[in-house]
């Protein structure tokens, strides 16, 4: 097959449409098979380190996503008992020359539509909605995959950009279900001019509690507030009706500082999931198809790195396909050599600052103890691994 016929990306989320750009620029087709009626986003925010933008710069749509996004004056995390700041990170001047890329925050929806849009603008690029993906064969010289309505579709191979619970990590990996932790979360964005608590309106704030905490920050310039409110239940499996959330949210932030507590009060109830992730592994690939983004490498929210490792993946596997020029195994086998350590340490490391974040008690002390004697300097140094990127990939030899 030659690189006129279409590789197929199951999925059409960040890592799907940024692996569709990769490819299209290099000049491969892609068709993008999207589940839902439309291609959308949920509609809340989203924080973005300067890594994403070493991908973004490369694809074109950098000032275009900067022009949609927020840079905020800091990184903040307070203690959710007293209040007291244990940690900033500006992201100014220093931060910028430090890492030569700005620290963003972007309503979802705006940030995929940018990728949506330079999507429709590429000849070379198909976008497939209400293509339901619910089985799929390797055929050795092609992968073809079939639909919920009966459709087939024919291509070169497949990137299964499918998320958490992906059809094809479950017949490839086969590893059952993602791991629940015992969290909930909740979202939520209210007009700016309607938040009544004293908290910073221009800076991504993360208020640390013990099983508990709370991120927000500012959206679509300064117009909207993000909040997210996460904390430890035993009911997190359980669907229950809007009281029983309220009693519940009440319930974990009862010893929460007044800001927190004047923040959950303005909580919609209606979005409310389960928090899980899943264990690193190998192989993300056989024959023709790889795994890409959550489907691969699932983190918890702790580094607000999910999206941007799927989409940091998109670029990199567009890449090593054009490299390979139609070798797809050796590609894929670049590609999981390539991002392997640097996604797992992502989920690892996610894991780690989840106890850091929700302890309590004398490690409660201990921590915020030890964050005093951060400086700037230190946390440039820790933030070095992550933001700066990820080097050129390498082709497996064949």
């Amino acid at each position: 097959m030659s690189r006129s016929d279409p590789i197929l990306i199951v999925g059409g989320g960040l890592g799907g449409l940024t692996t569709a750009l990769a490819l299209a620029r290099r000049g491969w087709s892609a068709r993008v098979l999207e589940g839902a009626p439309e291609f959308g986003a949920i509609g809340y925010g989203i924080q973005f380190g300067p890594n994403v933008f070493h991908v973004l710069d490369r694809i074109g749509l950098m000032e275009t996503v900067v022009a949609v996004a927020d840079s905020p004056a800091a990184v903040l995390m307070r203690d959710a008992l007293d209040g007291k700041e244990l940690v900033r990170i500006s992201t100014g001047s220093s931060f910028r020359a430090r890492f030569k890329y700005p620290y963003i925050i972007v309503h979802r929806i705006d940030l995929h539509n940018v990728l949506l849009d330079a999507c429709r603008r590429n000849d070379a690029i198909e976008l497939v909605a209400d293509a339901m993906v619910t089985g799929f064969e390797d055929r050795r010289d092609r992968v073809e995959v079939t639909t919920a309505d009966g459709r087939t579709f024919s291509g070169a191979a497949v990137v299964a950009a499918d998320g958490f619970r992906s059809l094809f990590r479950a017949k490839l990996i086969g590893d059952g279900e993602p791991r629940p932790i015992g969290y909930v979360a909740l979202r939520t964005i209210v007009p700016i001019a309607e938040l009544r608590a004293d908290v910073p309106r221009d800076c991504v704030v993360l208020w640390a509690g013990p099983g508990f905490h709370i991120v927000h920050y500012p959206l679509r310039h300064g117009a909207q507030f993000n909040i997210v409110a996460v904390f430890r239940t035993s009911s997190h499996a359980e669907k229950g009706d809007a009281a029983s959330y309220r009693a519940e949210l009440e319930h974990a932030y009862h010893d929460a500082h007044p800001s927190m507590r004047a923040l959950i009060a303005m909580m919609d109830l209606q979005w409310r999931r389960s928090i899980s992730d899943r264990d690193p592994v190998r192989r993300w690939s056989n024959g023709r198809i790889v795994l890409l983004g959550d489907a691969a490498h699932a983190p918890l929210q702790s580094l607000a790195q999910g999206a941007c490792m799927a989409i940091e993946d998109g670029f990199c596997l567009g890449e090593l396909i054009h490299a390979a020029d139609g070798d797809y195994q050796a590609a894929f086998r670049g590609f999981e050599a390539a991002r392997l350590l640097r996604t797992a340490r992502v989920q690892l490391e996610s894991r780690a600052l989840w106890d850091f974040y929700h302890c309590g008690g004398i490690e409660r002390d201990v921590r915020n103890a030890s964050l005093a004697d951060w400086d700037e300097a230190h946390v440039f140094k820790c933030l070095a691994w992550l933001y700066d990127g990820f080097p050129a990939p390498a082709l497996i030899s064949r």
